[in-house]
C-alpha cells in the first residue's frame, strides 16, 4: 500500500521556470516531464515559431521578454513565479522519471534538507546518452527556495545558480538533448566561447602563452583519459575533441582582446571611412 501523501496546504508548492527561443520541436516534451509542479512559467524570447502556442497549450503562463543574457532571463523567470520553491529547466532538458520520483519526495518532506538541490545531468550526443568524462555526471543546482538563493553574478554564459544554506543532492538525472546537429554544437560553442572570452577580459583575465598552448589539450585528456570519456565509444571521442576545441576558441580570443584585437567583425562605416 502507498505511503498516504500529507497534507496538501502543508506542502511546499513548486513553479517551473523555463527560458525559450524557437524551440517548437522540444518545448512540449520538457513541459510534459513538468507536469507534477503546480505551475509551469515559460519565458519566451519572441520566438518566430510556435513555441508560445504550443506552450500556452500545455497550460503554462507565457511570459515575453527580450532576450539580454541566460543569467538575467532565468532570474527574471524565477521573479515570474507565484512559488518560492523553483525548479528551472532548459526548454531542451527534461526531468528523468528517477529524478521526478526524488523531487516529489524532498516536496512531500517540505524540502527540509536544504536550501537548494542538485542532480545530475545526463545528456544525449546524436544517438547516445554520454555516460563518462566531462559530460557527466555534470550536476546542476536548479531546485531551490528563492528567498535563500537565485541566479546570481554577472556572468551571462554558463550561468549558475547558488544559495545561501545547504545544498543536497537527488537522485536520477536531468536528460538533456543539447544540439540538434553538429553545425549547431559548433555555432553554439562557439558564440559561448566569444561571451567567455569577452567577461573574463572585462574582469582583468589575460591570457597565457602557457594557456594557449596547454588548456586545449589538457581539457581533452582529462576528459577523454582520465575520466573515461573512451569508453562512450567515437561518440566521447568527437564530444572530447569539439570541447576542446571550445577551450581553444575562448583561449584564442582572451589573447586577441589582451593584444587590443577585435573578435568579431566590426560594423561596416565604423572607422574604415565608408559610408
Amino acid at each position: 500500500m502507498d505511503t498516504p501523501a500529507p497534507n496538501d496546504a502543508a506542502r511546499p508548492r513548486l513553479s517551473a521556470c523555463i527560458i525559450a527561443f524557437d524551440e517548437a520541436d522540444r518545448i512540449v516534451d520538457c513541459l510534459a516531464s513538468l507536469a507534477f509542479c503546480d505551475e509551469i512559467v515559460v519565458v519566451d524570447s519572441h520566438s518566430a515559431d510556435a513555441t508560445v502556442a504550443l506552450a500556452e497549450a500545455a497550460g503554462a503562463r507565457v511570459l515575453q521578454r527580450r532576450f539580454d543574457g541566460f543569467r538575467s532571463q532565468k532570474q527574471f523567470a524565477v521573479e515570474q513565479a507565484a512559488h518560492d520553491w523553483v525548479l528551472c529547466l532548459d526548454a531542451d532538458e527534461r526531468v528523468g522519471d528517477e529524478l521526478r520520483a526524488s523531487i516529489l519526495a524532498a516536496r512531500d518532506r517540505g524540502f527540509d534538507a536544504a536550501a537548494g538541490y542538485r542532480f545530475a545531468r545526463l545528456s544525449d550526443y546524436f544517438g547516445r546518452f554520454l555516460r563518462h568524462g566531462n559530460a557527466y555526471p555534470d550536476r546542476v543546482l536548479r531546485l531551490f527556495d528563492r528567498r535563500r538563493g537565485g541566479w546570481r553574478g554577472q556572468r551571462e554564459v554558463h550561468e549558475a545558480a547558488s544559495v545561501d544554506g545547504a545544498v543536497a543532492t537527488l537522485r536520477g538525472d536531468l536528460i538533456h538533448y543539447p544540439y540538434r546537429s553538429l553545425q549547431q554544437q559548433l555555432a553554439k560553442t562557439e558564440r559561448y566561447a566569444r561571451m567567455m572570452a569577452e567577461h573574463e577580459h572585462a574582469r582583468g583575465k589575460r591570457a597565457t602563452l602557457a594557456k594557449l598552448v596547454l588548456a586545449p589539450a589538457w581539457r581533452f585528456w582529462r576528459g577523454y583519459l582520465l575520466r573515461g570519456g573512451f569508453r562512450d565509444g567515437w561518440h566521447g571521442l568527437v564530444y572530447a575533441y569539439v570541447r576542446a576545441n571550445y577551450v581553444r576558441q575562448k583561449t584564442i580570443m582572451l589573447w586577441m582582446l589582451s593584444n587590443g584585437q577585435p573578435v568579431v567583425t566590426p560594423e561596416r562605416g565604423a572607422g574604415d571611412g565608408k559610408p
